[in-house]
């Protein structure tokens, strides 16, 4: 499908991501072929509220977009930039598209200067759009142009039939695998508590801590199977609730609590592919919102295992949401960083199914995990499966050193560690920024526009992977 107008452009972003963005930046690489542009990957970040900071992101954003081009072997000729946000209070979409208008001019300034130009610029705010490359002669309304109806354009139709879908908004993505903040919480915080003071000493103990580990995965299953039996019920929302209901406060502490061992994550990683996959991935999203309270930092594990099985059964959109929802409940966690980078730079996840299937089949149906001796030589049958290391192709061999530090520290898991009480602790998350989508745009003239291909593969090879939210 080719794309010639703003207008086409503005109805083609949900199709480009895959779901509706609220309050973002987004740039979308173009690679020129014979004077048509054919998109590649995609690059989101949310709007900082602070006009200071818009400076930096813009570099951030159109550098990270740009650099992963090139990685995946094609830079970008120029972009498409989008600025999407809401009305505040008081505020009509032509005051948002007017209080927008220096972010959009940075981010056609930065891109220029890397010789990347963006050719079309657009705000897109209270169901209309606006094209910052306008030249001002009346070719576009004061007010806007409306958006249409969502899912009617003839591009609607395409998009459906090479099929392209849009899972709704990104709050409601986001809100799949976000603790609860309801009426339950306290609940669920009461047998967090209890189970930490159960589970933790066991975990730090080396002859308790295999027991945790079978007496979790053996529950998981259960849980994993119930939930596989439940009747389907659509939409996101009301299948969430219906898994809510299915898994008890206590259920989800003890799964919550052995998660942040290692050895156990591992061989919850199993669960992968096939049947498991599905109920696995609807278990990891229920423990995730049940992280609640000062327990927020203990959603990094079923955040990484949600990431891991989405990436897997090939669903990237949301493998690279939950993944930045984990490093955002825990900047540390290494192997929801190894994993979002591989993601994001489109790597093949197979390496580390076979991996983790070998370990499956060298276990066998029973085997206690044992607690290694760091100074102990580890024959290939005895070793548990190393998610973070170079095997699995995510980064590079680490040092003997660092990795007696980081057995140690997996084993007795920082995250293992009793929730902080202290004042603010309830809302303790700690966040640091994920660096943003790699795929390029420049800013461009006004009237340097071009054709625009949609395609079902997402674009020029680098589409896979390319969207990186921040």
């Amino acid at each position: 499908m080719t794309l010639r107008t703003p207008a086409e452009l503005a109805d083609a972003l949900p199709y480009l991501l895959g779901y509706r963005p609220e309050d973002s930046i987004v740039l979308v690489a173009l690679h020129d072929r014979e004077r048509r542009g054919r998109f590649g990957g995609r690059a989101r970040l949310g709007i900082p509220a602070n006009e200071e900071d818009w400076p930096s992101v813009s570099e951030q954003l159109t550098q990270g977009l740009i650099k992963g081009s090139e990685r995946r072997g094609a830079r970008p000729e120029s972009m498409v930039a989008y600025l999407c946000q809401e009305p505040g209070s008081g505020e009509s979409g032509h005051d948002v598209m007017e209080r927008l208008r220096p972010l959009a001019q940075l981010l056609r300034t930065t891109s220029g200067r890397l010789d990347v130009p963006v050719i079309e610029a657009l705000c897109i705010s209270d169901g209309r759009f606006w094209s910052y490359t306008c030249p001002g002669q009346g070719c576009c309304p004061p007010e806007g142009s409306s958006m249409g109806l969502p899912g009617t354009s003839v591009l609607a139709a395409a998009a459906t039939y090479a099929g392209l879908q849009v899972r709704g908004s990104l709050r409601e993505l986001t809100a799949r695998l976000t603790p609860w903040e309801t009426t339950a919480a306290p609940g669920q915080e009461v047998a967090l508590d209890t189970a930490s003071m159960a589970i933790v000493p066991r975990i730090l103990d080396d002859a308790g801590r295999a027991g945790v580990a079978e007496e979790a995965l053996a529950l998981a299953r259960r849980i994993r199977d119930r939930l596989a039996a439940a009747p389907a019920v659509p939409g996101m929302r009301p299948a969430d609730l219906r898994d809510d209901g299915l898994l008890e406060d206590e259920e989800a502490a003890t799964l919550i609590l052995a998660l942040q061992d290692r050895a156990t994550r591992d061989r919850a990683a199993e669960w992968m592919e096939g049947d498991e996959a599905g109920p696995a991935l609807r278990l990891w999203r229920a423990l995730a919102r049940r992280c609640v309270g000062p327990y927020r930092e203990h959603a990094a594990a079923p955040l990484t295992l949600a990431g891991w099985v989405a990436w897997s059964t090939g669903d990237e959109l949301e493998a690279r949401e939950a993944l930045a929802m984990a490093l955002g409940s825990d900047p540390d966690y290494l192997f929801a960083r190894l994993l979002h980078q591989a993601c994001n730079e489109g790597l093949d996840p197979e390496s580390i199914r076979r991996c983790l299937r070998a370990e499956r089949t060298g276990r066998g149906p029973v085997r206690n995990v044992q607690s290694p001796d760091p100074g102990a030589p580890r024959s290939p049958a005895d070793a548990e499966p190393d998610l973070e290391g170079e095997s699995h192709g995510l980064g590079a061999a680490p040092s003997p050193a660092s990795r007696r530090r980081r057995r140690t520290r997996m084993s007795v898991s920082a995250s293992v560690r009793p929730p902080r009480r202290g004042p603010g602790a309830a809302g303790g998350q700690r966040s640091r920024p994920v660096q943003p989508s790699r795929v390029g745009d420049r800013p461009g003239r006004a009237g340097d526009k071009a054709d625009w291909q949609l395609h079902a593969s997402g674009g020029d090879g680098g589409g896979r992977g390319a969207e990186e939210d921040g």
